[in-house]
């Protein structure tokens, strides 16, 4: 049996000006960075805005396992399928960040015959943007370091800086440092830290712009710290929002490249769903509407996280409304949500799986309350057995939920054909969709709706420091911001021991921050990490590359 990558180092990939080709785009509109990836010039952007959109297709997911359960390969299948049905679709996806492709995931760009190529690339530093947002944002903190290293005008408090160092890598010995050691001349000395890249408010607002305009804008309002008298202290205060946005000039072009089938894709920006809002840019997917017919994207982790955030978050901003949401189902996570270990997922186990699958139907439910036609995805594993995959179909129909079976891992778009006519078929239904909430609600509206509605919480507890910091973002105007809330994937809960479809649980926030520049409200629930530590045995341990420069280990 052929690993990924060697599946994908296999393949005879296209011309990514012939891919691009196929969508109507001109050789002059792209930026080649090499054969087979290019970002899209904004010149294609302004000559396609008056095009009608096409259909847009949300691909999230239940509750997972630690290693992920296919939304990514079942967006790349769905996407190839739609072609085998002869539909014009492209797909549109985040960037994977290093944290996991060296920690406990592997690489995120599909896998086996439902791939987006050249994943080695796409895995690895693709056309840079990760390294543009982590230089734009440490380019913020040292300034403001520098700021009060020379002299302070502004009377920054050290102890009230807000924003942190970052890197694209899972590095637990950063994530609390003390900085300006050594003396007058290496500045002054106060406590820091770093998170990860994908969680900077940079990474959000690079996610959320509409424009380079937009863009610059949206740093110069970053919240980066208060004064001794209590006054707010933003990015545009320390003239950091140009410099910023100079580093970020090519980052905010999308980047186009193919399945592993041809199937256009495009893979732009990269935020966590539990630690940020957990879907790609909205020009990526903007421009991806203007040009085909199906537009398939994907929300991180379960819906519950990636799914809420992508359509009270980024639907509202974007004033985007989606046709069909599919929800990526697997035996081996509704087991897992049924109490059996990582390690045993693979084993037939009917028991754990009936324990589980309630999973599913609140995810089903979820996703309904937005008023969207949902289809279930059966993701399938070779471990599965029919009789596990027909109680899942069964549970599905009694529910009312349209489903199909999903093998695009092992047969590409011809195992997602299914699929495929099912999520046409759904496209074509009347769709009434809303927000879960309201603009003029509070903040502490907004989480106990997300909190009871979606996650199943009886109630919202907040932690004193959580209510100083709420009292501030509301002095500053930030009421009627959206939320994004920071909770593990594991559970609906905020208590990732809390598997299946939990009752009788409360929230805990322990903090909310805000994010000025990305426009939402960032509210901190468990012991979520906002920089991750890499496992006993990370998957860099089976990466290599070889005499000829193959790499091999890569998922």
């Amino acid at each position: 049996m052929l690993t990924d990558i060697e599946i994908a180092q296999q393949a005879k990939l296209r011309l990514i000006k012939d891919v691009a080709a196929d969508l109507g785009i001109k050789e002059d509109e792209l930026e080649p960075y090499g054969r087979y990836k290019a970002k899209l010039s904004d010149e294609l952007v302004k000559r396609l805005r008056d095009k009608k959109d096409g259909r847009l297709i949300l691909v999230t997911a239940i509750n997972p396992t630690p290693a992920g359960e296919g939304k990514t390969t079942t967006s790349a299948g769905l996407g190839q399928a739609m072609a085998k049905i002869g539909k014009k679709a492209i797909i549109a996806l985040r960037e994977p960040s290093l944290g996991p492709v060296f920690g406990i995931k592997g690489g995120a760009a599909g896998g086996g015959y439902a791939q987006v190529l050249p994943m080695e690339d796409i895995n690895l530093h693709f056309t840079g943007d990760m390294h543009a947002i982590t230089s734009a944002n440490n380019l913020l903190c040292a300034m403001l370091d520098n700021h009060i290293q020379q002299g302070n005008d502004l009377g920054i408090d050290p102890r009230r800086i807000l924003i942190k160092r970052c890197l694209d890598m899972n590095d637990r010995a950063l994530r609390n440092v003390v900085v300006g050691l050594g003396g007058k001349v290496n500045g002054v000395p106060r406590e820091d830290g770093f998170i990860i890249t994908v969680a900077s408010e940079v990474m959000a607002i690079l996610c959320l712009a509409k424009d380079i305009v937009d863009l610059k804008k949206r740093f110069g309002n970053i919240l980066v710290a208060y004064t001794y008298d209590n006054k707010p202290v933003y990015a545009k205060d320390l003239n950091a929002h140009g410099a910023m946005t100079a580093l970020m000039k090519d980052a905010i072009k999308p980047n186009i490249v193919q399945t592993l089938e041809g199937t256009p894709a495009i893979v732009h920006g990269g935020p966590f769903a539990n630690i940020a809002h957990g879907c790609n840019s909205v020009r990526a997917t903007k421009l991806a509407l203007k040009l085909a017919d199906y537009t398939i994207t994907e929300a991180g982790f379960g819906s519950d996280l990636g799914a809420e955030k992508f359509l009270d978050i980024k639907c509202r901003y974007a004033g985007l409304s989606p046709s069909c949401i599919v929800v990526v189902a697997t035996c081996r996570a509704l087991k897992y949500n049924g109490g059996v270990s990582k390690a045993d997922v693979g084993e037939p186990n009917l028991d754990a799986l009936k324990e589980g699958i309630a999973n599913l139907g609140v995810h089903i439910d979820n996703m309904r309350k937005y008023g969207v036609p949902v289809v279930v995805a059966i993701n399938r594993f070779y471990t599965d057995s029919e009789e596990e995959l027909k109680y899942i179909e069964d549970y599905c129909h009694n529910k009312g939920a349209d489903f199909a079976l999903s093998d695009v891992f092992c047969n590409g778009g011809e195992g997602g054909k299914d699929l495929a006519k099912k999520v046409v078929q759904a496209c074509e239904k009347p769709a009434d969709f809303k927000f879960l909430y309201e603009d003029s609600l509070t903040i502490k509206e907004k989480i106990n709706k997300v909190a009871t509605e979606i996650y199943g919480a009886d109630k919202v507890n907040f932690t004193s420091s959580a209510e100083k910091a709420l009292a501030d973002i509301v002095a500053l105007g930030g009421d009627k911001l959206p939320v994004c809330i920071a909770k593990t994937q594991y559970s609906l809960s905020d208590n990732p021991a809390l598997l299946g479809a939990p009752k009788g649980f409360e929230i805990t926030v322990r903090d909310v921050r805000l994010s000025n520049g990305a426009g939402f409200v960032v509210v901190y629930t468990g012991d979520i990490m906002t920089m991750p530590g890499l496992p006993k045995v990370p998957a860099a341990n089976r990466i290599d590359v070889d005499e000829n420069s193959k790499i091999s280990g890569l998922f």
